[in-house]
């Protein structure tokens, strides 16, 4: 094989990991913008804490495949300005966004960052990189078991219709 054997840093990304870990930073950063953004609007502590954590694990995600790019020689996509601070008392009530839905939102987030790291970890051919967005991917799954346990918790979960099985009938 030669290029493709020996130490996995050493080898080149193909264009798929390159384009994936790509628009993975960009996500990220545009994550971290919205998370700081979001949390000008919460006012439960609990989802207060889950979305630093969020913001804080997607800044070190970010920092890790940005290495990644910059060794390879990759340009690095924009990032966000940091959001301004804003209290929560001075956001008109018609204009704050629900704790409610901020939760719902970022379950949903990170369970599509959890299809990402999944599509990435599947065309990588570098061993590195796939265990890299296998740990990401693993960070993830802990979030999403967080956010579903803290939607529950709060009475926030909408949950689809539910099957019921149909009472003892004569058959």
């Amino acid at each position: 094989m030669g290029i493709l054997s020996g130490n996995p840093k050493e080898e080149p990304m193909h264009y798929g990991e390159v384009y994936s870990a790509w628009s993975f930073v960009l996500a990220g950063n545009k994550m971290i913008a919205e998370y700081g953004v979001l949390l000008n609007h919460v006012g439960d502590n609990d989802l207060k804490k889950l979305l630093h954590t969020c913001m804080e694990q997607s800044k070190e995600e970010v920092k890790q495949v940005s290495e990644l790019l910059k060794e390879n020689g990759v340009a690095l996509p924009p990032a966000a300005p940091e959001p301004p601070k804003a209290n929560l008392d001075d956001i008109p009530p018609g204009a704050r966004f629900m704790d409610a839905d901020i939760a719902a939102s970022a379950s949903a987030t990170t369970a599509a960052g959890l299809v990402a790291c999944s599509k990435i970890m599947g065309q990588s051919i570098r061993e590195d990189i796939a265990a890299m967005f296998g740990q990401f991917h693993a960070s993830k799954a802990t979030l999403a078991g967080k956010f579903l346990q803290l939607l529950k918790e709060k009475g926030w979960l909408v949950p689809p219709p539910l099957h019921q099985q149909p009472a003892d009938e004569d058959v």
